[in-house]
Protein backbone atom coordinates (compact mmCIF):
# COMPACT_ATOMS: atom_id res chain seq x y z
CA UNK A 1 0.00 0.00 0.00
CA UNK A 2 3.31 2.32 0.81
CA UNK A 3 4.47 2.06 -2.82
CA UNK A 4 1.93 2.42 -4.21
CA UNK A 5 1.13 5.81 -2.33
CA UNK A 6 4.92 6.83 -3.41
CA UNK A 7 3.87 6.15 -6.93
CA UNK A 8 0.53 8.05 -6.23
CA UNK A 9 3.13 11.54 -5.32
CA UNK A 10 5.65 10.82 -7.87
CA UNK A 11 2.68 10.76 -10.89
CA UNK A 12 1.42 14.12 -9.00
CA UNK A 13 4.87 15.59 -9.01
CA UNK A 14 5.08 14.90 -12.40
CA UNK A 15 1.78 16.28 -13.73
CA UNK A 16 2.18 19.74 -11.64
CA UNK A 17 5.72 20.62 -13.56
CA UNK A 18 4.15 19.50 -16.71
CA UNK A 19 0.97 21.96 -16.25
CA UNK A 20 3.12 24.65 -14.77
CA UNK A 21 6.18 24.54 -16.73
CA UNK A 22 6.35 22.78 -20.04
CA UNK A 23 3.88 25.66 -21.29
CA UNK A 24 6.52 27.78 -20.72
CA UNK A 25 9.21 25.76 -22.01
CA UNK A 26 6.97 25.68 -25.49
CA UNK A 27 6.44 29.16 -25.10
CA UNK A 28 9.80 30.06 -25.40
CA UNK A 29 10.58 28.11 -28.43
CA UNK A 30 8.40 29.39 -30.48
CA UNK A 31 9.64 32.59 -29.59
CA UNK A 32 13.18 31.80 -30.09
CA UNK A 33 14.72 32.92 -26.62
CA UNK A 34 15.51 29.81 -25.53
CA UNK A 35 17.74 28.97 -28.81
CA UNK A 36 18.94 32.66 -29.06
CA UNK A 37 20.17 32.60 -25.62
CA UNK A 38 21.39 29.43 -25.07
CA UNK A 39 23.65 29.83 -28.23
CA UNK A 40 24.79 33.09 -27.49
CA UNK A 41 25.95 31.40 -23.54
CA UNK A 42 27.59 28.42 -24.98
CA UNK A 43 28.67 29.36 -28.56
CA UNK A 44 29.39 33.62 -28.15
CA UNK A 45 32.72 33.23 -26.31
CA UNK A 46 34.14 30.30 -28.96
CA UNK A 47 32.69 31.68 -32.35
CA UNK A 48 34.20 34.68 -31.88
CA UNK A 49 38.08 33.78 -30.19
CA UNK A 50 38.73 33.32 -34.33
CA UNK A 51 37.88 36.94 -35.52
CA UNK A 52 37.21 37.26 -39.12
CA UNK A 53 39.15 39.39 -42.05
CA UNK A 54 37.20 41.69 -43.64
CA UNK A 55 37.24 40.96 -47.10
CA UNK A 56 37.01 43.14 -50.05
CA UNK A 57 36.27 40.63 -53.79
CA UNK A 58 37.64 37.94 -51.65
CA UNK A 59 41.06 40.07 -50.74
CA UNK A 60 41.36 40.48 -46.85
CA UNK A 61 41.52 44.32 -46.39
CA UNK A 62 43.87 46.29 -44.76
CA UNK A 63 44.77 48.97 -43.49
CA UNK A 64 45.61 51.98 -46.35
CA UNK A 65 49.20 53.50 -46.46
CA UNK A 66 48.97 56.75 -44.44
CA UNK A 67 51.53 59.58 -43.31
CA UNK A 68 50.64 62.12 -40.70
CA UNK A 69 51.73 63.88 -37.49
CA UNK A 70 50.83 63.11 -33.95
CA UNK A 71 50.03 65.51 -30.80
CA UNK A 72 54.21 65.30 -30.63
CA UNK A 73 54.50 67.09 -34.15
CA UNK A 74 56.17 63.29 -35.09
CA UNK A 75 55.57 62.09 -38.50
CA UNK A 76 53.62 58.03 -38.19
CA UNK A 77 52.54 56.29 -40.59
CA UNK A 78 50.37 52.83 -41.11
CA UNK A 79 53.87 51.05 -40.48
CA UNK A 80 54.32 52.50 -37.09
CA UNK A 81 51.53 49.97 -36.01
CA UNK A 82 52.78 47.14 -37.41
CA UNK A 83 53.43 44.54 -34.89
CA UNK A 84 50.32 46.08 -32.52
CA UNK A 85 46.56 45.26 -32.13
CA UNK A 86 45.29 48.93 -32.95
CA UNK A 87 42.35 50.48 -32.64
CA UNK A 88 41.46 53.51 -35.25
CA UNK A 89 38.73 55.82 -35.03
CA UNK A 90 37.72 59.27 -36.95
CA UNK A 91 36.58 62.48 -34.66
CA UNK A 92 37.44 66.04 -34.16
CA UNK A 93 38.59 67.55 -30.73
CA UNK A 94 35.97 70.31 -31.15
CA UNK A 95 33.03 67.75 -31.43
CA UNK A 96 30.18 68.64 -29.22
CA UNK A 97 28.36 65.68 -30.00
CA UNK A 98 29.38 61.87 -29.99
CA UNK A 99 33.36 62.50 -29.99
CA UNK A 100 33.53 62.90 -26.38
CA UNK A 101 31.35 59.81 -25.60
CA UNK A 102 33.91 58.05 -28.07
CA UNK A 103 36.98 58.91 -26.82
CA UNK A 104 35.60 58.48 -23.12
CA UNK A 105 35.16 54.46 -24.09
CA UNK A 106 38.55 54.39 -25.60
CA UNK A 107 40.40 55.47 -22.30
CA UNK A 108 39.03 52.71 -21.40
CA UNK A 109 40.53 50.70 -23.81
CA UNK A 110 43.91 53.22 -22.85
CA UNK A 111 43.43 52.00 -19.17
CA UNK A 112 43.28 48.69 -19.80
CA UNK A 113 46.29 48.28 -22.20
CA UNK A 114 48.56 51.05 -22.36
CA UNK A 115 51.25 49.07 -20.15
CA UNK A 116 51.58 46.53 -23.79
CA UNK A 117 53.64 47.55 -26.31
CA UNK A 118 51.89 45.97 -28.77
CA UNK A 119 48.53 47.76 -28.69
CA UNK A 120 48.22 51.23 -30.14
CA UNK A 121 45.23 53.52 -30.67
CA UNK A 122 45.05 56.16 -33.66
CA UNK A 123 42.38 59.14 -33.80
CA UNK A 124 42.47 60.76 -36.81
CA UNK A 125 40.99 63.80 -36.87
CA UNK A 126 38.71 65.45 -39.46
CA UNK A 127 39.49 68.32 -38.59
CA UNK A 128 43.24 69.51 -39.35
CA UNK A 129 42.65 73.16 -40.15
CA UNK A 130 41.95 73.12 -36.32
CA UNK A 131 43.41 70.32 -34.94
CA UNK A 132 47.03 71.09 -34.93
CA UNK A 133 49.52 69.38 -32.35
CA UNK A 134 49.03 71.61 -30.26
CA UNK A 135 45.54 71.30 -29.94
CA UNK A 136 45.43 67.18 -30.55
CA UNK A 137 48.33 67.22 -27.50
CA UNK A 138 45.96 69.33 -25.56
CA UNK A 139 43.17 67.21 -25.82
CA UNK A 140 44.71 63.95 -25.36
CA UNK A 141 45.89 65.55 -21.85
CA UNK A 142 42.24 66.56 -21.38
CA UNK A 143 41.12 62.93 -21.35
CA UNK A 144 44.12 61.66 -19.67
CA UNK A 145 45.89 59.54 -22.04
CA UNK A 146 48.21 57.22 -20.46
CA UNK A 147 49.64 55.04 -23.38
CA UNK A 148 52.64 56.31 -25.37
CA UNK A 149 50.98 54.86 -28.33
CA UNK A 150 47.86 56.63 -28.50
CA UNK A 151 48.16 58.56 -31.45
CA UNK A 152 46.15 61.38 -32.47
CA UNK A 153 46.92 62.31 -35.92
CA UNK A 154 46.31 65.28 -37.92
CA UNK A 155 47.24 66.19 -41.39
CA UNK A 156 46.17 67.12 -44.93
CA UNK A 157 42.04 67.14 -45.16
CA UNK A 158 41.53 65.30 -48.27
CA UNK A 159 44.16 62.51 -47.62
CA UNK A 160 42.28 62.08 -43.65
CA UNK A 161 38.66 62.32 -45.36
CA UNK A 162 39.94 59.48 -48.31
CA UNK A 163 41.47 57.38 -45.50
CA UNK A 164 37.91 57.60 -43.35
CA UNK A 165 35.53 57.38 -46.68
CA UNK A 166 37.81 55.02 -49.40
CA UNK A 167 39.80 53.17 -46.90
CA UNK A 168 37.70 52.37 -44.14
CA UNK A 169 34.43 53.13 -45.38
CA UNK A 170 33.89 55.04 -42.59
CA UNK A 171 31.51 58.50 -43.43
CA UNK A 172 33.03 61.72 -42.76
CA UNK A 173 32.30 64.96 -44.39
CA UNK A 174 32.09 68.99 -43.70
CA UNK A 175 28.54 70.05 -42.93
CA UNK A 176 27.56 73.67 -42.03
CA UNK A 177 24.74 73.04 -40.96
CA UNK A 178 25.49 70.50 -37.96
CA UNK A 179 26.63 71.02 -34.46
CA UNK A 180 30.53 72.06 -34.98
CA UNK A 181 30.39 71.95 -38.70
CA UNK A 182 31.48 68.25 -39.66
CA UNK A 183 29.81 64.96 -39.58
CA UNK A 184 31.09 61.27 -39.63
CA UNK A 185 29.95 58.04 -38.11
CA UNK A 186 31.21 56.88 -34.76
CA UNK A 187 32.42 53.50 -35.39
CA UNK A 188 36.50 52.30 -33.66
CA UNK A 189 37.74 50.01 -36.22
CA UNK A 190 40.28 46.92 -34.97
CA UNK A 191 43.34 45.77 -36.81
CA UNK A 192 45.67 43.15 -36.06
CA UNK A 193 49.16 43.17 -35.51
CA UNK A 194 50.07 42.51 -39.65
CA UNK A 195 47.39 45.42 -40.76
CA UNK A 196 44.35 43.93 -41.27
CA UNK A 197 40.62 44.99 -40.37
CA UNK A 198 39.02 42.20 -38.24
CA UNK A 199 35.98 41.64 -36.46
CA UNK A 200 34.13 39.03 -34.52
CA UNK A 201 30.27 37.38 -36.09
CA UNK A 202 27.10 39.10 -35.72
CA UNK A 203 24.46 36.88 -33.81
CA UNK A 204 23.79 35.59 -37.63
CA UNK A 205 27.32 34.34 -38.31
CA UNK A 206 27.80 37.78 -40.54
CA UNK A 207 30.98 40.21 -39.75
CA UNK A 208 30.45 42.96 -37.79
CA UNK A 209 32.97 44.87 -39.22
CA UNK A 210 33.32 47.62 -37.07
CA UNK A 211 31.80 48.88 -33.34
CA UNK A 212 30.00 51.30 -32.49
CA UNK A 213 32.73 53.68 -30.02
CA UNK A 214 29.13 55.50 -28.31
CA UNK A 215 28.15 51.73 -27.13
CA UNK A 216 29.21 50.59 -24.01
CA UNK A 217 27.77 46.76 -25.16
CA UNK A 218 30.14 47.33 -28.03
CA UNK A 219 33.16 48.28 -26.61
CA UNK A 220 33.01 45.72 -24.08
CA UNK A 221 32.93 43.50 -27.00
CA UNK A 222 35.79 44.99 -28.34
CA UNK A 223 38.21 44.81 -25.32
CA UNK A 224 37.05 41.26 -25.35
CA UNK A 225 38.60 40.85 -29.26
CA UNK A 226 41.33 42.83 -28.25
CA UNK A 227 42.68 40.34 -26.15
CA UNK A 228 42.00 37.71 -28.57
CA UNK A 229 44.19 39.02 -31.11
CA UNK A 230 46.99 39.66 -28.60
CA UNK A 231 47.05 36.35 -27.87
CA UNK A 232 47.36 35.21 -31.62
CA UNK A 233 50.72 34.54 -33.03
Amino acid sequence: MKNNYSYIGIALIILVFGIIFVPKIVNRIKDGATVEKDRMNIEGTERNKKLLFIKINGKARSVPEFLFTNQDSLEISNIDFKGKVTVMEFFFASCPTICPVMNRNMRTLDDEFHERDDFAIASFTIDPENDTPKALKEYAERYGVKSLNWHFLTGDLEKIHALSNTGFNIFAGINPEVAGGFEHQGYFALIDKNGFIRSRKDNHGNPKIYYQGTDEKEVAMLKEDIKNLLEEE
